[in-house]
């Protein structure tokens, strides 16, 4: 459950705003859309390799 502590006077759109940037990080809307369709495991794999490549890529070139 996420609570959301609210100071006296503070602005009730401040506080939606915090509450929507901890449910966006639990990651909770992302594993429901990942469950909706079944992904085969080798799919799976592939995409985590191509991640991988992409974020190496990333640091090569930053260096």
């Amino acid at each position: 459950m996420i609570i959301v502590p609210i100071k006296e006077g503070e602005n009730i759109e401040r506080a939606l705003k915090k509450f929507k940037r901890k449910f966006d990080k639990t990651g909770i809307m992302r594993e429901l859309r990942s469950r909706q369709a079944f992904t085969k495991k080798s799919v799976l794999r592939r995409e985590e390799i191509k991640k991988a490549i992409y974020v190496q890529h990333l640091q090569r070139t930053e260096e």
